[in-house]
């Protein structure tokens, strides 16, 4: 399956549930620029293709030509493909009509059952990286040596620890207080 971002999967995904495939509306939190870009992307890769928006049917419309016709997004087969979708597999159903409910919820079409979250990985090179080779050290490391290595102040490295660490990364941030040196945060050596 083609790597795609979690939004691009979105913007198909819920393609897959509207009639003839269309993909608009996009996310609420998809707006201006970003939304420009995305769709230019998928458009790019084949995902999206523009056709003419059939105003009668208030099909939504992505951009105007100019001459007075709309521009509306459907999803291709390729883009159907990168989600994993066989393209006989998409709901083509029209708007309004719905299937009998099934015994049981169908699965994430991109992840099978339930799969866990998965956990980010840090860059090489950044402050974040710094952080974390510097918990990893055999002796840890304290607020005030951080700060020192990275210039961020006491409140973002606690920041970083709690939530880039232990909360996007998953990792388990350990503290002990040292003699002679205060507290000291160390992770677990990978």
């Amino acid at each position: 399956m083609t790597k795609i971002s979690d939004t691009q999967a979105l913007i198909l995904s819920a393609a897959t549930q509207r009639p003839e495939h269309i993909a608009l509306p996009l996310p609420e939190s998809l707006r201006g620029g970003a939304a420009a870009k995305v769709v230019g992307a998928m458009l790019a890769k084949g995902y999206l293709q523009e056709v003419d928006a059939d105003m009668r049917k208030g099909e939504p419309v992505w951009r105007e030509t100019g001459d007075g016709h709309g521009v509306t997004l459907v999803a291709t087969d390729a883009g159907l493909a990168a989600i994993g979708i066989k393209p006989d597999d998409a709901n083509t159903a029209p708007a309004g009509t719905t299937d009998a409910p099934s015994e049981e919820p169908a699965p994430d079409t991109r992840t099978g059952p339930k799969a866990a979250p998965k956990a980010r990985t840090p860059r090489e090179g950044t402050k974040q990286a710094t952080l974390i080779a510097m918990l990893r050290a055999p002796d840890g490391a304290t607020i005030e040596e951080i700060m020192a290595a990275t210039g961020w102040q006491s409140h973002t490295v606690r920041g970083a620890m709690a939530g880039s660490l232990k909360k996007k990364l998953r990792l388990e941030v350990t503290s002990e207080k040292v003699e002679n040196r205060g507290r000291v945060y160390k992770l677990p050596v990978a």
